[in-house]
């Protein structure tokens, strides 16, 4: 009888993660490594978020919370969705969980049985498929294309669904193509699912306040209110104020799926962080300068790496609508060789190739799901991102 659970068979590590620590194995060698390949903001969490976090530690803030949040937070949050989406929840239909990550695993692990199916659009955050095969599932890969934005196409939703379909993961603005859907986008797709009442729509909004020029952020069950008690609509404060280390996500559903939620977190983790909370507290309602400002420069990034990536020989790069993450292809370097003899036959070895000879670390496209693209992380300072570029060019250019 194995000791590891077969459960785990199932499932690999993160390809993002993976990359990181590869990095950091070769920065600590003497390397002089770019490291590209992480979602996390380069900026500081806001002094006032900070200062309400010290403020909830002298009160003695430091104590067992309720598993699904302290109240002040998940009113917060009602607070929130109704200011910036239009949706009306109850505090009873919300649920404080450590990180977005919980709060997807914890809806999986709450609905999904044996053979149940997830229709995953393709590129997918790497997390996304291994959680529910971890629960058992069955995923439903749904291809996009570059033509269409790397945006799913209403018809490639409806020949993904069948009577097994549980969820549509959908993710928008996305990690890693940076692809945010329209009014009219989400309203198409919409159409589709109101013909298969089984499909149950999660929505990860994490991104939502990084979308740049004149783009309208929207989420489907604001869109389309027939699909709102079969929605759960997820956020956090990782991306929005700089907060990954604080590991603070939130949703809002139907208070059926809420109470299956805490009933998992409750014998998982409890409640999240207390002091997280209280800062992921100030967050919300606080001042909001903070992102319109750090919106502005991640633009600029944006802009900047994309004008030089598509100077690079045989690299594509669209301009994404949002997140921090460019998504370029390189399908015109296949074939191609390296100084030293290395046949650059797919994207990892692209990546890996580049990561070796010009130490930028960025993640193969592969990962996500669609290939022969990479993604590269935006989040870091437009001096080394600048720096990183080049090296890119250098790197695209040397192979023959």
């Amino acid at each position: 009888m194995a000791f590891i659970s077969d459960s785990l068979s199932r499932i690999k590590a993160s390809a993002t993660i993976a990359v990181t620590q590869k990095a950091r194995e070769l920065a600590a060698q003497g390397r002089n490594v770019i490291a590209l390949s992480s979602g996390q903001p380069d900026f500081d969490t806001p002094d006032n978020i900070k200062e309400a976090a010290y403020a909830a530690i002298a009160r003695g803030e430091t104590r067992y919370t309720a598993v699904a949040g302290i109240t002040e937070l998940r009113e917060a949050v009602v607070a929130k969705f109704k200011r910036e989406n239009q949706l009306d929840y109850s505090v009873a239909q919300t649920i404080i969980s450590n990180g977005g990550k919980q709060v997807i695993a914890n809806a999986l692990m709450a609905t999904v049985n044996a053979g149940d199916e997830v229709i995953v659009p393709a590129p997918y955050w790497v997390s996304y498929p291994e959680l529910v095969a971890l629960c058992g599932g069955h995923v439903v890969y749904a291809k996009t294309t570059r033509e269409a934005g790397y945006k799913l196409r209403p018809e490639a939703l409806e020949a993904a669904i069948t009577p097994r379909t549980k969820w549509l993961m959908f993710n928008s603005p996305c990690n890693p193509s940076g692809a945010a859907y329209t009014r009219a986008e989400i309203e198409a797709l919409a159409e589709v699912l109101k013909r298969h009442p089984q499909v149950w729509i999660l929505s990860d909004d994490i991104y939502e306040h990084l979308t740049y020029g004149d783009f309208e952020f929207t989420t489907p069950a604001q869109i389309a209110p027939e699909l709102y008690e079969r929605t759960l609509t997820m956020n956090g404060v990782s991306k929005a104020y700089a907060m990954t280390g604080w590991r603070i996500g939130y949703a809002a559903g139907p208070l059926a799926l809420i109470k299956a939620m805490e009933k998992i977190q409750g014998q998982l983790t409890s409640g999240a962080s207390s002091v997280s909370q209280w800062a992921a507290l100030e967050a919300l309602n606080g001042p909001q300068d903070y992102i319109h400002e750090s919106r502005k420069v991640f633009q600029g990034r944006r802009d900047l790496v994309v004008s030089m990536l598509n100077q690079a020989e045989g690299l594509d790069c669209p301009v994404p609508e949002g997140a921090f993450y460019v998504f370029p292809s390189c399908e015109r370097v296949l074939g191609k060789r390296t100084e030293d003899g290395q046949v650059i036959g797919n994207d990892e070895d692209f990546v890996s190739a580049l990561l070796q000879a010009e130490g930028v670390a960025l993640v193969h496209g592969s990962a996500f799901g669609q290939g022969p693209n990479f993604r590269l992380s935006y989040a870091d300072s437009t001096e080394r991102l600048r720096e990183a570029c080049v090296r890119v060019q250098r790197f695209c250019a040397s192979l023959r």
